[in-house]
């Protein structure tokens, strides 16, 4: 059964929530709603140092939010016009009146965003939950897409590491409000240290600031009916998709990708396998790969500047061929040739 057999999810839901508190807002950035046919979204923007730069959106992974990328967006404000998406029943998006959680469910918002807005190709960024997103999107539109930027993205494995099983373990019927009488009298300041044990090669890189700022949005998002149904229904569509296979499984769709990408996988990570890099590697054709020893699960913010300069080079290198080519249209203009076809039309379940 896929999540997008989960009950549906009444509209009322979305309109009916209170929001606890308001949502961190970096100097620089500002956010905005934006409501589509029986979604909304939230959007994190940080517009780009002069007019004209390119369009740029980042998704989250699971459990996070679009402030996973506010210190990489101003690293590369100087570049692109960048955009992150609140995924539904993440951040500060309520959920999605179907009740889909699905893989497919947030590749589908992202990809109606992006044609509502018209901001397409963009160069897009995933992290984890996201970058599996990411990869459905960029393989079923590749018109939307101009570079595609992965970190730890969370592509089938056979062998999944045993300090990923309690996050697998959230799909299980039952174990979220299991866990949640278990863990009722953490606070919040210890959910987010476990939280960034988990993510972090080196929690200690988390500044004071950054800390603060974590358990203001921990305690936000506790308040919210909705937070847990959110994350175990988004963790179920992450198994289904670990299971399809066909042209619908992940590494298919990462086969038919045609936008430069940029893979970007830590040593440390205790989510998504490190050995899983040279596979990725093989699967994006011509890709580029880095990897980080010393990095945990979320990169872009734990070594915000070392991902900076990854895509740049990836950027740099993706003109120099457009130049070569002697073509001045983005890579996704020229992907969109392909997008008629068959292998690239559909998301899957």
């Amino acid at each position: 059964m896929s999540s997008t057999d989960s009950p549906r999810v009444p509209a009322v839901i979305a309109a009916a929530t209170p929001t606890p508190g308001a949502v961190e807002v970096a100097e620089g950035e500002h956010l905005r709603s934006v409501a589509l046919p029986g979604l909304t979204l939230s959007v994190r923007a940080r517009p780009g140092a002069h007019e004209g730069l390119p369009p740029a959106l980042y998704v989250h992974g699971l459990g996070g939010s679009s402030q996973n990328w506010s210190a990489l967006m101003s690293l590369l404000e100087d570049v692109v016009d960048g955009e992150a998406v609140d995924l539904p029943g993440f951040g500060d998006s309520p959920p999605p009146d179907d009740g889909d959680y699905s893989v497919t469910g947030h590749a589908r918002a992202v990809i109606r965003y992006l044609d509502a807005q018209g901001r397409g190709p963009v160069h897009l960024f995933g992290n984890s939950l996201g970058g599996a997103v990411a990869t459905r999107v960029a393989a079923a539109r590749p018109d939307l897409v101009r570079t595609l930027t992965l970190v730890s993205p969370a592509l089938p494995e056979i062998r999944v590491q045993r300090t990923a099983l309690p996050t697998g373990l959230l799909a299980v019927p039952g174990v979220a409000p299991l866990f949640t009488r278990l863990t009722k009298e953490w606070t919040p300041e210890q959910r987010v240290r476990g939280v960034m044990a988990l993510c972090y090669g080196d929690p200690n890189r988390v500044t004071p600031e950054g800390f603060r700022v974590a358990v203001e949005e921990m305690e936000r998002r506790l308040q919210l009916p909705y937070f847990w149904d959110a994350m175990t229904r988004s963790a179920r569509g992450v198994v289904n998709a670990y299971t399809l296979g066909g042209q619908h499984g992940l590494w298919r769709q990462a086969e038919r990708v045609l936008a430069p990408t940029q893979l970007i996988y830590g040593g440390r990570d205790l989510l998504v396998s490190y050995r899983m890099a040279a596979r990725a590697a093989r699967a994006f054709r011509g890709s580029r790969l880095l990897t980080l020893p010393d990095a945990g699960h979320v990169a872009m913010m734990e070594y915000p500047q070392t991902v900076a300069t990854s895509f740049r080079e990836l950027l740099a290198d993706t003109e120099a061929l457009n130049k070569r080519r002697g073509s001045s249209s983005s890579v996704g203009d020229a992907a969109s040739d392909a997008s008629g076809t068959d292998d690239h039309t559909t998301l899957g379940s």
